[in-house]
């Protein structure tokens, strides 16, 4: 394969502006640069969980189990950034869509119903994935920011969905790993 980058720097987006991958220059501001933006910072604190979770797994074998249903997901956000890039090229499938699901299903089952609203916490690793969460939601609305304007395919926002709720799970799945208390939330106390 060719070289895909052969200069990091171009100045060309000084003046607020930049080239989306079918020549056209918009706003920096621009909803599209807004969801790639925000597809990006989540595909990177992905990554930071995915090594942290790598880095813990000697203490939780079973943590690999995670890695191994996340470490796609990176693919595929990028790919999902292509797509908004060149609103032509179509790289996620529904069966991603699908693999997600299963995954929450098996997980949801093995860490049992959800009595009580949980806090991020318990642990570095818990947290991050709540962090990736939210994160996940962020770029959610940001594309359907885009989508308000410019239509995107169902692949595109049922995956972005569906992502943030995998990391939910896989939160609840690696305090049970970690043998960590997930951190009830606590309604605070009403004036006498």
């Amino acid at each position: 394969m060719g070289y895909r980058l052969s200069k990091i720097y171009t100045r060309t987006g000084d003046d607020g502006q930049t080239g989306l991958a079918d020549g056209r220059r918009v706003n920096k501001s621009h909803p599209r640069i807004e969801a790639i933006g925000a597809l990006d910072e989540f595909n990177s604190q992905l990554g930071l969980l995915l090594a942290e979770l790598e880095e813990q797994q000697s203490q939780a074998p079973k943590l690999e189990e995670i890695i191994t249903v996340l470490a796609p997901c990176q693919h595929r956000l990028f790919d999902l950034g292509g797509e908004l890039a060149m609103p032509e090229y179509q790289a996620l499938q529904a069966d991603e869509i699908t693999r997600i699901e299963q995954a929450i299903d098996a997980w949801n089952v093995q860490v049992g119903p959800l009595k009580e609203f949980i806090l991020p916490g318990g642990s570095r690793l818990i947290a991050q994935a709540h962090v990736c969460r939210s994160s996940a939601r962020l770029a959610e609305r940001r594309c359907q920011a885009l989508h308000s304007s410019e239509a995107l395919r169902p692949e595109v926002l049922g995956y972005i969905n569906r992502i943030s709720d995998l990391l939910f799970v896989a939160a609840r799945l690696i305090a049970q790993y970690q043998e960590r208390s997930e951190i009830h939330w606590q309604a605070a106390e009403k004036p006498l």
